[in-house]
């Protein structure tokens, strides 16, 4: 299953086609900008029975409709100065839901135009919410075999919105697949190979390093977080490679670094006090990445090479785990003192940075990133929102600012930080032993600067640090923080967002 399918609808005559839809979901913000003659009789003659109608979302008998249903789903405050696209992704939730509860299976969406530009993508973050509402677990799926579920939705549009819009719920499909499984059957090797199998035949070059020797030796860092692991076969460490190049030249490079702890104990400095549960979702920066590869590969986007390395690793407690004040070298080179066996996911990523900061220093206008759910700071920061932290080449181009815009738009948001000169300071090891202290050794949570501060230890760990404004190859590197983002609903089991995806994919599409 690869998620909902979104079918282009030019012509307004199939709100009457039964043979093709069986509901009819309008989401407006005025009853009165209603465009569709029909539409707009119904709903006001609904709403002068029904006072609802127009104020909450409310099924409508509709005789002549397809499926003689309509369900009107209002934009909730949309002229308020605090409102945002997302409205309409909750307007759609809760119509799709209806339809799906009164029976429909194959719903027409229509959403109402809005003149103010902040709504310029409503009706794309309207289907995307829809599909969001009706993701089911693979465990689910999986147990029960196949769910009676919505798989299209028709879209009633001027323009061609269903290819772009399929793709990108495909990717979202397989993030959320990745992110919101249980981690025995969402392994380190599992994912893996549920990666593969799901980006197979889409022309993207792949491969996976399993091998302990090859691990050891190219991701140190990596190997010593899942050093208790690999003991146990099924919970071994993989590093999965994948690269989409557009046919033609090439004027734009991106190299993603995804955190995939497919499960955190905390390691020898060991979660206590139920901090465990959710930690299966640890690995949403990975699973978003190899998501956004789905999208890419099926958009096909011209001008772009996109590289992505998906670190994957359960962090285990045993007797061969890593512990606080081990000191190991990274891939660059850099003598890294750990400072606590929980924060593990920026040991992961430095040595997926390193690899990548080789291939970037020969690309045609490259940028690196690195997605993750890295710290508790960014959610007590932000709450529920994306983070970007960027070094000052990223800056100078105007990366955050561009992937702030775009989150706008798509009802994605995300807040741009800042690194300080005081985040190199908190990654000076007292003893001068090492180049580098990962941690403090308290949670990231209570921790001045918590999740600024690791952005400037991937740059040093990785040797990005060396790619500077003033360097002879600069390389802007943006660090994407999705502790907040990665889920929603229930803190611990809600349903995976798979958050950057969207934005990730308009800011790379020419």
């Amino acid at each position: 299953m690869t998620g909902v399918q979104f079918i282009d609808v030019t012509d307004s005559e199939a709100i009457f086609d039964d043979n093709q839809w069986d509901a009819v979901i309008l989401v407006t913000h005025d009853l009165g900008a209603v465009a569709q003659e029909e539409l707009a009789m119904l709903a006001s003659h609904g709403a002068q029975v029904d006072a609802r109608v127009g104020r909450s979302t409310t099924l409508l008998f509709a005789p002549g409709l397809a499926g003689g249903r309509l369900i009107v789903t209002p934009v909730a405050d949309c002229d308020s100065d605090i409102q945002d696209v997302r409205g309409y992704s909750d307007a759609a939730r809760q119509g799709i839901k209806v339809a799906f509860d009164a029976g429909a299976r194959r719903p027409l969406l229509i959403v109402t135009p809005s003149t103010q530009a902040r709504y310029s993508q409503s009706m794309g973050v309207a289907a995307l919410g829809s599909a969001q509402a009706l993701w089911q677990s693979l465990e689910r799926r999986e147990a029960l075999g196949e769910i009676d579920n919505i798989s299209q939705i028709g879209l009633l549009v001027d323009d061609k919105a269903g290819e772009l819009l399929s793709a990108i719920e495909a990717g979202k499909h397989l993030a959320r697949d990745l992110c919101g499984t249980e981690p025995e059957r969402m392994s380190a090797p599992a994912f893996a190979q549920y990666c593969v199998d799901g980006l197979k035949g889409l022309g993207l070059t792949m491969s996976v390093i399993e091998d302990r020797d090859v691990l050891e030796r190219d991701y140190p860092l990596l190997s010593a977080v899942g050093r208790a692991s690999f003991a146990v076969s099924r919970h071994q460490p993989r590093v999965v490679k994948l690269e989409y190049k557009a046919e033609g030249p090439i004027e734009r490079s991106y190299f993603f670094a995804g955190k995939g702890v497919v499960y955190d104990t905390g390691g020898a400095d060991l979660k206590v006090g139920g901090a465990m549960a959710g930690m299966s979702r640890d690995k949403g920066g990975a699973a978003a990445v190899a998501g956004l590869m789905k999208t890419l590969a099926l958009l096909k986007p011209k001008g772009v090479r996109v590289v992505a390395e998906l670190g994957l690793v359960r962090n285990s407690i045993g007797s061969e785990a890593f512990v606080t004040d081990e000191i190991i070298t990274s891939h660059a080179g850099v003598r890294v003192r750990i400072g606590n066996t929980d924060a593990e996911g920026r040991l992961v990523l430095a040595d997926l940075l390193s690899h990548l900061r080789l291939k970037a220093q020969d690309a045609v206008a490259p940028q690196l990133f690195s997605v993750a759910t890295l710290t508790g700071h960014v959610v007590r920061a932000y709450g529920g929102y994306t983070a970007v932290v960027e070094n000052a080449v990223a800056r100078e181009q105007k990366v955050g600012d561009s992937l702030q815009a775009i989150s706008e738009a798509w009802g994605e948001p995300i807040e741009v930080s800042r690194m300080r000169r005081d985040d190199y300071q908190k990654i000076v090891d007292p003893s001068g032993a090492a180049d580098v202290l990962s941690s403090n050794n308290a949670p990231s949570s209570v921790t001045a600067r918590g999740h600024q501060y690791p952005a400037a230890f991937l740059l040093k760990a990785s040797g990005l640090e060396a790619h500077g404004l003033s360097s002879d190859t600069p390389l802007a590197y943006t660090h994407v923080d999705i502790a907040g983002s990665a889920t929603e609903g229930d803190p611990l089991y809600g349903t995976p967002t798979a958050a950057p995806l969207v934005s990730l994919c308009q800011l790379i599409r020419p």
